[in-house]
């Protein structure tokens, strides 16, 4: 096979996990369900793929290759961080509506 071939390939897989990534962090609709879904441990797992690929590859790339996957995951782990902070508003606000409901009621 040849090298460009090869690389098309490499970043075609890269491209993969990316868009896995992004319909587990539920910023594009699943295309099987026409859903918006989010499950952060999938997006963390397509993460740590990209992340493993590019360690197991890094001196077979070029420095475009090297940059794109730079670029994708600079990207995709900001926008999980901002998922994994709304998760956690989300819980702060059940456990306030929780304890507003628990609150003894007085008479009047």
């Amino acid at each position: 096979m040849d090298n460009d071939k090869n690389s098309q390939l490499f970043l075609s897989l890269i491209y993969s996990f990316q868009m896995q990534t992004w319909m587990h962090l539920g910023k594009l609709k699943n295309p099987v369900s026409d859903k918006i879904e989010r499950d952060l441990q999938a997006a963390q797992m397509s993460i740590d793929m990209i992340e493993m690929l590019k360690e197991k590859s890094i001196n077979n790339n070029s420095d475009e290759e090297n940059r794109f996957i730079e670029q994708i995951l600079a990207d995709l782990k900001l926008n999980y961080v901002e998922e994994a902070g709304k998760k956690e508003e989300v819980k702060e606000e059940e456990k306030k509506e929780e304890e507003k409901k628990e609150e003894p009621k007085e008479d009047k």
